[in-house]
This record gives C-alpha cells, structure tokens and sequence, in this order.
C-alpha cells in the first residue's frame, strides 16, 4: 500500500462548500500575486480611511488654482465692461435730456420767424393782426423787419398784407405807414392790402400805403378818426369824502388825471391836440387813395363800413381774399409768410394774465350785490 501523506506533496487545503479557506500565513505567496491584493489593499484602506480633522487645510492641484484665477479675471472683466457701458448710457441720456432743456427754452424765449425766403416767384405775406402797439404782435419793431426781407428777396413778386386790426396807436401806425411808402420806392415792388374781419382807425392808416385794398363784402373798414379817452371819479370822491391831494409844478402837469376836474381850457387844448392828429390821419389818406376817394361829408367821421360800401366810397379798390389776390393779381399763387410770430412763453404770460385779469372781473361782480 502506498502511503498518501508523502513528505514531498503539498498538504491537502480542506474545503468549506465552494469557499477556499485563506492561505497559510507559513506558505510562501509567489511574486506575481501580491500586487492585487496590495491594491486592493490600499483601496480598502483609502475607503476606509478616517476624514481629515477639522482646521486642517489641503493645498489644491495646480490645475484648480489655475481655473479658479481664469474665472475670476473673467468676471472682473465682465464688471469692468458693464460699468463702461452703464456710464456711456447715463452719458447719453444726460445729454438728451440736456438737448431736450435746450429745444425747450429756445421754443420757449426764441421768437418765431416766419416760413424761410425762396428766390422762386412768389407772394410775400406780411400778417398784421390785433391791435397796434408797441408792446404786440403788430408792432412796428416787428412788422418792419419782416418788410425789410419781403423786399429785399429777390423771388418776392410783390407784398401783401394782410389785415385784421381795430387799429390802435397812431405813432405805431405812422411808422408803418412811412416804411411801407419808402420800401415801395426804394424796390420798385407793389404791395397790396387785404382785409379780413377789420381794417379800422390805425390799422387803416397803415393800409392807405398799399396800392391797392382788397376787402370782403362783410368787412368793417374806416374809422378815420381820433379819440383819447380816460374816466372821472370826482363826483364818486366827493359823495364819498375823499380828498385828492396832489402837488403839482406846473398848472397842466395834472391835465387828463381821473382824480382832479377837467377846466375847459385844459378841454379845449386836447381837442385842439386830436383833431391835428386827425387831420394827419386825414391827409395821409388822401395821399394813399388820392382821386379814389368819394366826396362824402361822412368819410372822415369816425364811422365804420362793411366792405362793399367801402369800395362804392373809395376806401378799397375791390373784393377779393389772401388766395385771390397772390393767383389773380400778383400772378404768383405760391405764398411765403414773412411774418414774425411771439414766442410760448409770451403766449403762455399773455394768457395767464387774460386769465387772471378774468377772475379779478368776476370776483367784483360777486361782490357787487353785496352792501
């Protein structure tokens, strides 16, 4: 019989089921198989290893730091340029706000002119509107220098103008008058009047320096007349007991004063004043209608006619508006306006004051009742 426990054969491993039992710590492992297991080893170790201690830090990899410094140079690049671009947008609206401030003020307190020249053919039209007066819209500083460029261009046809006017002072109207008279000679241009609503007192003054008037039917024209007018309170300040103490060097100083009597002497020198401004008037409309005029004792009165009747007495030379005159008379249907215009802010001050002046009327006739 042989014997199986020869000393030259490995022991026999016993077997538990499918499950190798562990190795002999006494047999020797062969070279090539320990590294699996020292990595899987250290693998065990790794998982199993105990967290850090707190406070302790750890240095980062090279690569992070390099990706953590591209990310912040990246975002304080970004801020830089939303910065630049937030300040050129606040620059920009500041100065539109600051164009804005300027379009308004120049709307506001620059006068407006009228439509820009042209050196084609054409109508001037020089617009004479409200009462003449130094302080208006129908002034002579304005209206003069509008004629001066309607006859200096060199396209205007010839002027026209147009009014609608109850007249107003007889200086302002004079001078008017003197320019228009001395434009015409000087360049050779007519010039033609034509009448809205009213051409009365100092506004036909001016219109007699025109070669011809052209009215509508309707249109109040004339009143070649002067008048100066005031009020009296010496009979409500004697009811009332009022005094009036005024000093004065000089008898006539006081003359016109709504406070003191008129003497009949002082009477009899203002109407002596009027009535030789009256006879200018009077001339200086002969001079400008000449062998037109009508003889009629009623002409130089001081009364009003409508257009129609004023053509039959001479005071116009026919009917006819703005549209008419430039296509059928001058021959030159494109129109050019000339004149000057008030600013907004004169407008917005002329209005608050008729508003104000509005409610100072109505408040004394709430008040009026009252005893």
């Amino acid at each position: 019989m042989n014997n199986n426990n020869n000393e030259d054969s490995p022991p026999t491993q016993p077997m538990t089921g499918s499950r190798p039992l562990p190795p002999d710590p006494a047999t020797p492992v062969p070279a090539g198989a320990e590294e699996p297991a020292t990595a899987a080893a250290l693998a065990s170790a790794a998982a199993t290893a105990p967290a850090a201690a707190p406070g302790t830090t750890s240095t980062p990899p090279a690569g992070s730091l390099e990706r953590i410094e591209s990310t912040l140079e990246r975002l304080a690049a970004g801020f830089v340029l939303h910065q630049r671009s937030e300040r050129r947008w606040r620059n920009f609206f500041r100065a539109c706000w600051f164009g804005l401030a300027l379009a308004i003020a120049w709307g506001l307190f620059a006068r407006v002119g009228g439509s820009v020249a042209t050196s084609s053919p054409h109508t001037a039209l020089i617009e004479l509107r409200g009462e003449i007066a130094a302080d208006t819209e129908a002034s002579a500083e304005l209206l003069l220098g509008a004629l001066k460029q309607a006859f200096q261009d060199p396209g205007a046809v010839a002027v026209v103008i147009r009014i609608n006017s109850p007249g107003g002072s007889p200086v302002q109207s004079g001078i008017l008058n003197d320019e228009i008279r001395r434009l015409k000679a000087k360049h050779g241009k007519k010039v033609y009047a034509v009448v809205d609503e009213i051409c009365a007192s100092g506004a036909y003054y001016v219109a007699v320096a025109a070669d011809r008037i052209y009215v509508d039917k309707a249109s109040l024209v004339g009143s070649i007349g002067v008048l100066m007018d005031g009020f009296g309170f010496t009979g409500a300040m004697d009811k009332l007991g009022i005094e009036r103490r005024l000093i004065t060097a000089g008898e006539n100083k006081a003359m016109l004063d709504p406070f003191s009597p008129l003497s009949d002497k002082q009477r009899a020198y203002v109407k002596s004043m009027i009535e030789q401004i009256h006879r200018q008037f009077i001339d200086v409309v002969k001079a400008g209608r000449g062998a037109r005029l009508k003889d009629s004792p009623e002409l130089f009165s001081g009364l009003v006619w409508n257009g129609e009747e004023a053509v039959r007495l001479g005071l116009a030379d026919g009917l006819g508006n703005l549209d008419h005159v430039a296509r059928e008379v001058v021959k030159a249907e494109e129109i050019v306006d000339y004149t000057p215009h008030e600013n907004v802010a004169e407008r917005l001050a002329k209005r608050f004051g008729a508003a104000m002046g509005q409610g100072v009327v109505r408040a004394l006739r709430e008040l009026a009742p009252m005893r």
